[in-house]
């Protein structure tokens, strides 16, 4: 059986990258969603193995010092990260992973997993993505422009993905996505320069 590829999915907040992965789990059936692991407290219905690997503060630290993180970082003070056990018990079964994550996090899995195929998806325009956020009526406008100001930020880091989807219809952009997975699991992890 051949060992399962690993797919990244990053881009602003409000470009459709949720949407665009669920659209993607529910289309190849040997695709799964990434379980990342958290220091947090279980919410309202959240179930271990399910959401999140629910684990203690202890166990999360102890974890990152025996190197069993893709990538982690502490967010509002709780430690998140991916455990590769999962990547690597998912991938060696055949199965195919995506995971949904920012910039930074992305590039740290790529060092782990050089195979890793990162795919940024891209909003339009910085204008067509704020009128996104406007539209969704969830933030303040401080926090409104923080996320533009990093939207901008993200997306000076397309270049070093291995492909730009631009989302500017869902349904095109769910194609173009499901095409390039297809061909990628296809012909294999595409080359990086240099190798």
């Amino acid at each position: 059986m051949a060992r399962g590829m690993l797919f990244i999915i990053s881009g602003p907040s409000g470009v459709g990258k949720t949407v665009l992965c669920n659209r993607m789990i529910g289309r190849f059936p040997d695709m799964v969603y990434s379980i990342s692991a958290t220091s947090r407290e279980p919410r309202g219905g959240e179930r271990d193995g399910q959401e999140y690997f629910f684990y203690t503060p202890e166990r999360f630290e102890a974890e990152i010092k025996e190197g069993l993180f893709a990538e982690w970082a502490v967010v509002h003070g709780n430690y998140y990260g991916t455990p590769r056990a999962f990547l690597d018990r998912q991938r060696d079964s055949g199965k195919h992973v995506l995971l949904n994550i920012d910039v930074q996090g992305a590039f740290k899995i790529r060092k782990v997993y050089p195979d890793a195929v990162l795919v940024f998806i891209m909003p339009p325009s910085i204008e067509s993505l704020e009128n996104r956020l406007r539209k969704r009526n969830i933030d303040s406008e401080a926090v409104l422009q923080q996320r533009l100001k990093n939207a901008r930020e993200e997306m000076a880091h397309s270049g070093e993905y291995d492909r730009v989807v631009v989302n500017d219809d869902l349904d095109v952009a769910t194609e173009s996505l499901a095409l390039l997975l297809e061909d990628c699991v296809r012909s294999g992890p595409i080359a990086k320069p240099g190798s």
